[in-house]
């Protein structure tokens, strides 16, 4: 699950320096544990989003230690299509969805085998229409993949990891110092209130004094 999670975290966040308006071509990862799920990055950047696309995508897979390339995988909007019985029910498609202008031509290969060692090629065939003539591009990748009994702990993982801490303890001390201050803040403000009423009843025993001593001295001469 983790290694799922890191992978897609690659493909749709990570931005290098070949990017091109909102798409970003990152490279797959390459070490899939066997039982698990994996996802397999294919990304084309398209150089002019403003011009109309049809755009194919094809996988090709070679064993470690064959010379020849198997077709393994077609999608062709809106439709995928498994072409080899050794991944018939495993793969599925986690490309660009809704769209015939595909950039994203990922696969999740699932329950993954030691077999499934070896070269992955990724295809586009990218159709452009232009106003005076449509233009034909191709465009291929690579991967090459290692299925490992067991996931090691990637630097990926580990900075994450890292951070995810990291974060927890700038988050707890951000919140005791919002504590503090603001504990400090009401004694401040209570402190001032009772101030307040310390100085206003000062202010009243000011004022009742003087008549008090007036009303005794007019006592005095009435005797």
């Amino acid at each position: 699950m983790i290694q799922q999670l890191l992978s897609s975290l690659l493909v749709f966040v990570l931005c290098v320096p070949h990017c091109h308006g909102g798409c970003a071509e990152v490279d797959s990862m390459t070490e899939a544990v066997a039982g698990e799920s994996f996802l397999m990055g294919c990304i084309s950047c398209k150089r002019r989003e403003e011009v109309q696309a049809h755009t194919t995508v094809d996988w090709h897979f070679r064993a470690t230690g064959e010379e020849e390339y198997a077709h393994i995988f077609h999608y062709d909007h809106p439709h995928p299509n498994t072409l080899h019985e050794d991944f018939n029910d495993r793969l599925e498609w986690q490309g660009t969805m809704g769209s015939k202008d595909v950039q994203i031509g990922a696969v999740f290969i699932h329950n993954v085998t030691f077999n499934d060692t070896g070269t992955y090629r990724c295809t586009f065939q990218r159709t452009l229409f232009l106003p005076l003539d449509n233009e034909y591009i191709t465009v291929e990748k690579e991967v090459e993949l290692t299925v490992v009994a067991k996931a090691n702990r990637e630097l990926l993982s580990v900075v994450s990891e890292i951070m995810m801490y990291v974060l927890i303890v700038v988050l707890q001390l951000w919140m005791i110092v919002v504590l503090i201050h603001c504990y400090n803040k009401i004694w401040a403000e209570h402190e001032a209130r009772d101030a307040r009423k310390a100085l206003r009843a000062q202010k009243l025993a000011l004022k009742k004094e003087p008549l008090d001593s007036k009303d005794n001295c007019d006592g005095v001469l009435l005797e």
